[in-house]
């Protein structure tokens, strides 16, 4: 008797292999930013310019680090690649807590915690899921 051919397996994409590429997601995210942003800074007070001003910037700050790391990052080492999107964590989490009314010491520790974290998660994930030359496993 003949045994069957297996039909091939088609894998889905993974996030970081063009699915998300567009301008989409790092504007929805800085929408986002920028709304809480400017709410952490207002602090319960009433609403100025100043206020929609941080919001506004701080959002496309991060629309426009998140769409840089999500284009150019799969160019880099995964060890770079995951350094970024540590740093944009980092920083973004250091901001707002600052805004609090934190201290700059406590901010800075926690932006620092947060990017160490982020950058061991995102470079396990791409060291899993990459080759030996950092390309994405397809199976």
């Amino acid at each position: 008797m003949a045994a069957h051919a297996a039909a091939p397996v088609r894998r889905h994409a993974r996030h970081y292999e063009g699915v998300t590429r567009g301008w989409g997601f790092p504007v929805t995210l800085g929408v986002v930013y920028g709304l809480y942003t400017s709410t952490v800074a207002r602090g319960g007070g009433g609403w100025s310019w100043g206020q929609l001003w941080l919001g506004l910037i701080s959002g496309v700050v991060l629309a426009g680090a998140v769409y840089v790391v999500h284009t150019v990052g799969p160019l880099l080492p995964r060890e770079l690649h995951a350094a970024a999107w540590g740093v944009v964590a980092g920083g973004a989490v250091g901001f707002l807590f600052s805004l609090s009314g934190a201290s700059i010491l406590s901010a800075s520790v926690l932006g620092l915690i947060i990017m160490a974290g982020t950058t061991l998660g995102t470079f396990y994930m791409y060291y899993t899921h990459e080759d030996a030359r950092g390309r994405p496993i397809r199976a």
